[in-house]
């Protein structure tokens, strides 16, 4: 069974930038990016190169047509569909199915979307 969790309301997300939030003790970073195509994104807050919790404090942009997000830190990128680092490909962070439903952003941290694009 699937189990969508609350998380805020869709007017606290902010345009092309993140929001970190506490779902079930788990920090989740949640990204929206309205242009082009108003896509919502959920991954782990933790960055294993830096050893902490500030992916929600990432830039994010568009590499090579793969959404991303750099870390505060080092500067590494992470795939934001496949949570898959693009400097150093052995390296992953959690990506969660989202979705924004009736004005709120929920999350699944147990189940990723099939096709590895972020609900919405």
């Amino acid at each position: 069974m699937v189990q969508w969790i609350d998380v805020c309301s869709v007017d606290d997300l902010q345009p092309d930038s993140g929001v970190c939030a506490l779902v079930e003790g788990e920090q989740v970073a949640i990204f929206w990016m309205p242009e082009p195509d108003a896509k919502v994104y959920a991954v782990g807050n933790y960055d294993p190169f830096g050893n902490a919790n500030v992916l929600s404090r990432g830039l994010i942009g568009d590499i090579g047509g793969q959404p991303v997000v750099a870390s505060p830190l080092y500067k590494q990128h992470f795939n934001l569909q496949t949570g898959v680092c693009l400097e150093d490909e052995t390296v992953k962070i959690p990506v969660y199915a989202i979705r924004i439903e009736n004005g709120s952003v929920q999350v699944n941290l147990s189940a990723l979307p099939h096709d590895g694009e972020p609900a919405l």
